[in-house]
């Protein structure tokens, strides 16, 4: 009976907790979306500025998270099949996005590609700009999402060891025949976790990007920025609540996709067993 008790009480703490920090402002956030009805809603939604961010967020999506997942699985299988020296310090460098301030990324990137950095001067003799274009902003992107691909697939990898991958390689398998048919069905999982949570802070980052993109409207605004130059410069609260309900939803989607998806694998192990 006790152990009864004591395990509802924690339940009750985590899902008060939860409810405290994600329930409440995700509930405000709705009512707030919805306050004026749907017509208002989809107004707000379809505004040029808004719909001009909202597509620039997805192509900054569509060219980051591709190359940061390529970069990902390629530098796990370097840090887990291959002992050399500095492997560590590597580590430590693909954390360093999660370790610092986005906005510091952002500031690293001014100084290194500005008219009076380390190559803007340079890049500017051959009409080639960086900063307050979406190319800057996908730059920076690529920087604070560069760890999650990587950091997912990694224990994946290292938890699976070479064995099959030997195997393969003895019965004449070559390379790439062993990656496709050994080593990406092993850590699709991971990748697919590291995808989701690339996507997610694509889709999200603020600080870095709101550094590097010089707030244009309709020209370097993505989302995020949208949503904050709505509530902070244009007293728009709707816009803002609704901007930030269709940025939420995009991420919940991605997540109900990637749970159905795993349960649905789930289930077909069972059924196989």
């Amino acid at each position: 009976m006790k152990h009864t008790s004591r395990k509802w009480s924690l339940r009750i703490v985590v899902i008060g907790y939860l409810g405290l920090l994600v329930g409440l402002p995700v509930g405000f956030l709705l009512i707030h979306a919805f306050n004026h009805g749907l017509v208002a809603f989809w107004r707000e939604v379809t505004k040029p500025n808004a719909v001009a961010a909202l597509k620039l967020s997805v192509e900054v999506a569509l060219v980051a998270v591709p190359v940061n997942t390529v970069v990902g699985i390629l530098a796990a299988l370097i840090l887990a099949r291959r002992k050399f020296f500095g492997s560590r310090a590597l580590i430590v460098a693909f954390d360093i996005p999660v370790a610092v301030s986005p906005i510091i990324m952002g500031v690293a990137l001014v100084l290194a590609y500005s008219k009076i950095g380390w190559f803007g001067q340079w890049l500017g003799d051959y009409g080639i700009r960086i900063l307050f274009t979406p190319v800057g902003i996908v730059m920076a992107t690529m920087a604070v999402s560069l760890p999650y691909v990587v950091r997912s697939v990694l224990p994946v990898l290292v938890e699976i060891g070479k064995d099959q991958e030997h195997a393969a390689r003895t019965l004449g398998a070559g390379s790439f025949r062993i990656f496709w048919q050994v080593t990406l069905p092993a850590i699709r999982w991971g990748v697919l976790y590291g995808v989701t949570l690339t996507i997610a802070r694509t889709l999200g980052e603020f600080g870095a990007v709101l550094v590097v993109s010089g707030d244009i409207t309709a020209k370097t605004q993505t989302l995020p920025i949208y949503i904050f130059a709505a509530w902070d410069q244009n007293f728009d609260s709707l816009g803002a609540f609704a901007g930030a309900f269709v940025l939420a939803s995009i991420s919940v989607v991605a997540l109900i996709i990637l749970s159905s998806l795993r349960a649905r694998e789930r289930k077909l192990h069972v059924d196989l067993a």
